[in-house]
């Protein structure tokens, strides 16, 4: 029998890694896609890459789209990265790394290569629980996002309804360590950081290295990369 396709947002980092994983687990055949839009850590295409490359996802594309041109973030834009932020503020306010409409630009992509290949479903490593406050990582959103991609599309007006899935929503980073580790997912291989140094590692100081490094803390198993700081529960 054919195994039904499904589209993978791939970032590179270790939520979407997993997410892939379980997508493969629950026997998708995986078309994971990635984007070039201007990050300053594109750093994180080349562990996509390294990461559907072990994975043995069917076809990885990078799709190409400048949200430099807008900016708004420090990720696309000229605002310093936040740095140090104590653990128990994480979350509280929307940070400056927010890039705004990212997951509805990325998921739009998702939703017109799905139809493209006929797959009915999309998975997605959004996690609200130990995540930095991106209001497009809410459940909420990801529900809004399915019910206007079965109004916009031919698939959906003939009944062919698209699910997004965001298997990890619910989880802790630590979990998110736990089920990377069972699927055999290679954090190794993974990105994180939004400010790498110039000798190409990861910082440990901005809000997604804290969370990552907290996740593998908690979860009582080693990060595998190397960081430029020491930063308590990292190397």
């Amino acid at each position: 029998m054919t195994s039904p396709k499904a589209v993978v947002l791939l970032s590179g980092g270790m939520d979407s890694a997993t997410a892939a994983a379980v997508a493969l687990e629950e026997g998708f055949e995986v078309y994971a896609l990635s984007f070039r839009y201007g990050q300053r850590h594109a750093a994180e295409l080349q562990a996509a890459r390294l990461v559907a490359e072990r994975l043995g996802v069917r076809r990885h594309v990078v799709l190409d789209i400048d949200l430099r041109a807008f900016g708004g973030s420090a990720l696309t834009g000229d605002l310093e990265v936040p740095k140090d932020t104590p653990l128990e503020r994480i979350g509280s306010a929307i940070p400056a790394t927010y890039v705004p409409a990212r997951n509805t630009i990325f998921l739009s992509f998702a939703m017109g290569w799905a139809e493209t290949l006929g797959a009915s479903d999309i998975f997605l490593g959004a996690n609200a629980l130990d995540y930095s406050g991106y209001p497009d990582c809410r459940p909420e959103f990801i529900e809004a996002f399915e019910r206007m991609a079965n109004l916009a599309t031919r698939a959906g007006a003939e009944g062919r309804r698209l699910r997004v899935h965001t298997p990890l929503i619910d989880l802790s980073k630590a979990e998110i360590v736990g089920l990377g580790r069972r699927l055999g997912v290679d954090f190794a291989l993974t990105w994180t950081c939004y400010d790498p140094g110039p000798d190409g590692r990861a910082c440990g100081r901005c809000e997604a290295c804290l969370l990552r490094r907290k996740g593998f803390r908690d979860a009582g198993a080693e990060d595998p990369i190397a960081y430029q700081t020491s930063v308590s529960g990292g190397r």
